[in-house]
């Protein structure tokens, strides 16, 4: 009978051999202004883009955490998180840690996209460190706008195909990483300018650690990759704050890559290439006529 039952919860947690691979976005609620943390647009465009990968299939729940949780992770091999971060992150509610845990301890990959990245001290920050590597801590990391200049990348499936490339986006920095940086590869880094530390002191804006290393002109790592002892892998990714930079192709290919990358699927020599239209680019956002327009 336990043998049975064993293979029972086997059969609903892991993709049958040969089967596509499952990707399960975690689209979060509508937040700023229009343009600005775009999430199920963000998420429906970058499953769009994926259609054309072989032996990859995806599916996208909106408004935060999927009803059915069981049924919605089943057989997923990643799991992308695009949600705003702090104490309303969509995995802190609820006993949604344990059961992301779980899917973790098989192996299952994540990927944290922006506000994503940011669980409180108290709730969740052990566990991202873990699950991709690094997280947004308060009171030390800062997330100002800025034009990174990403000068050079490093070799890895991830950043196949993808070019040098320059972008204002809200580029977090100074994140918390795993001690000595056991296990994670930088994928993304730029030296914050000075603009970036002219805001008051305060736990999102700017402290005197920040202040320090961008006078020292610390390169400063925005997304980063991660490989987990029971084998998963997970990544984060700062930007994505600006839903307009889903259309930069080298931003819009490395995020694509690492999706593929913790799903454990073959990163193609020269990334995942995808050219969607203005049209696609602007479908899907989410009704925010009482705020003001991103510029």
């Amino acid at each position: 009978m336990k043998k049975l039952l064993f293979t029972l919860l086997l059969a609903v947690t892991i993709p049958a051999f040969g089967a596509d691979k499952k990707i399960v976005f975690i689209a979060g609620n509508p937040s700023h202004r229009s343009g600005e943390h775009e999430h199920r647009a963000g998420c429906l465009l970058l499953q769009e883009c994926l259609k054309g990968v072989p032996g990859v299939t995806s599916v996208v729940y909106s408004n935060g955490w999927p009803t059915d949780a069981r049924a919605a992770f089943a057989g997923a091999a990643t799991i992308v998180v695009y949600c705003d971060g702090g104490g309303g992150h969509a995995l802190l509610q609820e006993d949604r840690l344990k059961t992301i845990g779980a899917l973790m301890g098989r192996g299952t990959g994540l990927v944290c996209l922006h506000y994503g990245v940011e669980p409180t001290m108290e709730r969740g920050e052990k566990e991202f460190l873990d699950w991709i590597g690094g997280a947004y801590e308060i009171n030390w990391s800062v997330n100002p706008h800025w034009v990174a200049d990403f000068k050079k990348l490093p070799e890895h499936p991830i950043s196949r195909g993808v070019n040098p490339f320059q972008l204002n986006d809200e580029w977090y920095f100074n994140m918390r990483f795993r001690d000595g940086m056991k296990g994670v590869t930088p994928i993304l880094s730029a030296i914050p300018d000075a603009s970036t530390t002219n805001r008051n002191d305060g736990p999102h804006e700017n402290n005197p650690t920040v202040r320090q290393l961008v006078a020292r002109g610390e390169p400063q790592h925005v997304a980063w990759a991660c490989e987990r002892a029971e084998g998963g892998r997970g990544f984060g990714f700062t930007g994505g704050h600006f839903h307009k930079n889903w259309g930069d192709d080298n931003m819009r290919k490395l995020v694509l890559n690492a999706i593929l990358w913790t799903a454990k699927v073959e990163v193609p020599a020269s990334g995942v290439v995808s050219q969607p239209t203005e049209a696609q680019l602007q479908a899907n956002l989410d009704d925010k006529r009482d705020r003001r327009p991103s510029q």
